[in-house]
């Protein structure tokens, strides 16, 4: 890694030193060496596996922080993980169950359906005739990952001398604090249920059933759900799901988690998140996988963002700069807002809701992200470490949406606000005892839903009324045979 390092640092000091800094000769060059070094930091990452495919993972959704070049090369980290043997898998279920795999299933695909960081999933048949999706952890993982985070400390140390105004220590106490936690599979069996139970009242979300008989730390056992993962428009047309219909549904559900019940799940990369229609009944689903990694919101914080995505999505810029300061962006919070809402400066003081994100504007965004690495730094080393699973959840959706082509539609931001007013009343009741006060909260929430619910319907309305207007056009301008 050291090594590695070096190589990297060398390339882009070598490469660019001659160039006129910010020609386009420089440009094209410096793209070209963030190509090279991004695929020598892909290739150390499969080599080492582990902990180094979970936080190249963690980089390639940095988008707001990394460029481009960087991203595309990380994020098949997410779909082309090492696999272990069948050997390899054998002997982690014989460890952990104590039998066989011949005494445990009727049958037993050796290729995985799909291989991550620490684990890789196989299908199979139990004896009774269930059909199961097996997660078998990799063996090697849980004795390297100490070694292999340890190894990021020093180098992210080393970085920190040679480039003092960058701060990555955050990354390396987000792996210490989490990767535990993902290793042990009875805690992500124990998600699930969770997450299943609370949003219950979706029938639109189906969390796959634990196992419990057949699951260790190491192996776990769930009820086996086809689909195709969630950015793929082919499936979709082919099976006749609504693209819109399912980003309305992730924006609910992502809603509900973070802005009512404050434990987020933090890995929607597209392999764990599948959609479907749902045997029975022909409706659209989405079945939501890997829960592993959560993030656990305290009251405070989830009030304070309830507050201040209400202030982005009504253009209440002053309560924008107090609730960014009060989730610590400090005098960075044009900055604060600008990640949090990947749009620009200019779309946030108008209104997000007002216009969607253009292609000039994302080209903006990660041009100026360049230039303001330093502050970007410094900024994530003082936000509250629950924010950083939040920016990484909140790229992740982006990333499906921009792939679906439904990204920043005006109903989603709606859809939130309708998640902020329903937290804050049911907070506001939460604390009080007087029936009076609650009766009074109550009818206040109710309004504001109605707002929102006339909002949309203006917004509805104007489409209606625009499309109108474009096919009266159409009929005016084109001959009539």
């Amino acid at each position: 890694m050291a090594r590695l390092t070096a190589v990297i640092s060398y390339d882009y000091l070598t490469s660019l030193r001659s160039v006129p800094y910010g020609s386009e000769e420089y440009l094209q060059l410096r793209s070209k060496v963030h190509l090279r070094s991004a695929r020598r930091l892909c290739e150390l990452c499969c080599a080492n596996r582990g902990t180094f495919i979970k936080v190249g993972q963690h980089l390639g959704a940095l988008d707001y922080l990394l460029p481009e070049e960087y991203t595309s090369t990380l994020k098949v980290l997410h779909s082309q993980a090492p696999r272990s043997s069948m050997q390899e898998v054998q002997q982690v279920i014989r460890e952990d169950l104590g039998k066989e795999i011949h005494d445990l299933f009727m049958s037993f695909d050796d290729t995985p359906l799909g291989a991550a960081s620490l684990a890789q999933v196989h299908k199979a048949v139990l004896r009774d005739g269930r059909t199961v999706a097996v997660k078998v952890q990799h063996p090697k993982v849980q004795a390297q990952s100490s070694k292999d985070i340890l190894l990021m400390e020093v180098l992210v140390l080393a970085v920190k001398q040679l480039f003092p105004e960058f701060e990555f220590m955050w990354l390396v106490d987000e792996a210490k604090k989490n990767l535990p936690l993902e290793l042990d599979f009875l805690n992500e069996g124990r998600n699930a249920e969770k997450v299943a139970q609370m949003l219950k009242h979706f029938d639109f979300l189906k969390v796959p059933r634990i196992y419990w008989e057949l699951s260790t730390k190491r192996v776990l056992l769930m009820e086996f759900v086809d689909g195709g993962q969630v950015n793929d428009r082919d499936y979709m047309e082919r099976n006749k799901i609504d693209v819109n219909e399912i980003s309305r549904h992730l924006g609910k559900i992502y809603s509900e988690m973070i802005f009512v019940n404050g434990f987020v799940h933090c890995d929607p990369h597209p392999g764990n998140v599948l959609v479907r229609k749902r045997p029975g009944t022909g409706k659209a689903e989405i079945v939501l996988l890997d829960h592993g990694l959560y993030q656990v919101l305290t009251d405070e914080f989830r009030l304070d963002y309830c507050h201040l995505w209400q202030s982005l999505i009504w253009t209440d810029m002053e309560k924008v700069k107090t609730y960014s300061q009060r989730l610590g962006a400090g005098d960075l919070y044009p900055l604060f807002a600008c990640m949090l809402t990947a749009r620009s400066w200019d779309s946030v003081s108008r209104g997000i809701g007002q216009a969607p994100v253009t292609a000039t504007e994302d080209a903006e965004i990660r041009n100026n992200a360049a230039n303001y690495l330093p502050q970007i730094s410094q900024l994530l080393n003082h936000v509250p470490r629950q924010m950083l699973l939040i920016f990484k959840t909140n790229d992740l959706l982006r990333g499906i949406e921009a792939a679906l082509g439904t990204r920043a539609s005006a109903s989603s931001f709606l859809n939130m606000s309708r998640c902020c007013v329903r937290a804050l009343a049911a907070h506001k009741k939460k604390n009080t005892c007087s029936f009076f006060r609650r009766t009074q909260i109550s009818f206040r929430e109710a309004f504001n839903l109605w707002q929102i619910n006339l909002h949309e319907l203006i917004l509805r309305v104007k489409g209606l009324r625009l499309a109108s207007w474009v096919l009266a056009l159409l009929c005016r301008l084109l001959p009539t045979s």
